[in-house]
């Protein structure tokens, strides 16, 4: 099974922002334990690329690390070289899609109309990032499936455990869910991980709940 079939059957990319160095690890094995194997570092975060090395070189093929809020082809290099392997963007940057393919690297561009959508798609993108996803809820997902089908899409921004269900079996592939699943605002101590932990466990069985009843 290759990566995109291993994110897809995942179904959830767990998006880490803002995550102290010394955080790092114990968040990646907490969501592993758990059962959540896509990670996204978001590159706004101090020290991104050594935190991306970090995660890739520890845990080897026990996750899927990748970037996100990459909104250029040199940021996307860069993390590419620091082992990502998939680019999540909030925008379509047809350079960045372009750029993230010629390494053999997933590319997840982030889109919210159709003519948007169907650019990302168009230009070689694997799955598009429907962002925000809030903006309009799962039956936009539906509604978009329609006329395009055959284009994989991840709602992003605003999934939860009430709405998990809805986005999946609207259609999405796969769901990116930020600080609903780890926010680093909050103190980052043993009672947090081990939340975290069975917080990434309920998602895993929604995603699976969600799909057995399809």
């Amino acid at each position: 099974m290759n990566l995109l079939e291993q994110i897809k059957q995942n179904g959830i990319v767990a998006i880490i922002r803002g995550a102290k160095p010394e955080n790092i690890l114990p968040i990646a094995k907490a969501l592993r334990d758990g059962g959540i194997k896509t990670l996204e570092i978001t590159v706004e975060t101090p020290k991104v690329l050594t935190l991306i090395e970090q995660v890739a070189s520890e845990m080897g093929d026990e996750v899927i690390v990748g970037a996100g809020t990459v909104l250029d082809s040199e940021t996307a290099r860069a993390a590419i070289m620091a082992g990502a392997k998939f680019i999540f963007s909030p925008t379509v940057n047809v350079e960045t899609i372009k750029l993230t393919k010629r390494y053999g690297v997933i590319s997840i561009p982030g889109a919210l109309t159709p003519t948007e959508i169907l650019t990302a798609y168009e230009h070689g993108a694997d799955v598009i990032k429907v962002f925000p996803a809030s903006a309009f809820g799962p039956r936009y997902l539906k509604d978009i499936h329609g006329p395009l089908p055959h284009i994989p899409l991840m709602p992003t921004g605003g999934v939860d455990l009430g709405n998990l269900a809805e986005y999946i079996r609207a259609g999405a592939v796969a769901v990116g869910i930020g600080s609903n699943l780890v926010n680093t605002k909050k103190p980052m101590d043993e009672a947090y991980f081990q939340n975290l932990r069975k917080t990434a466990e309920e998602y895993v069985q929604g995603v699976k709940r969600a799909r057995n009843s399809q």
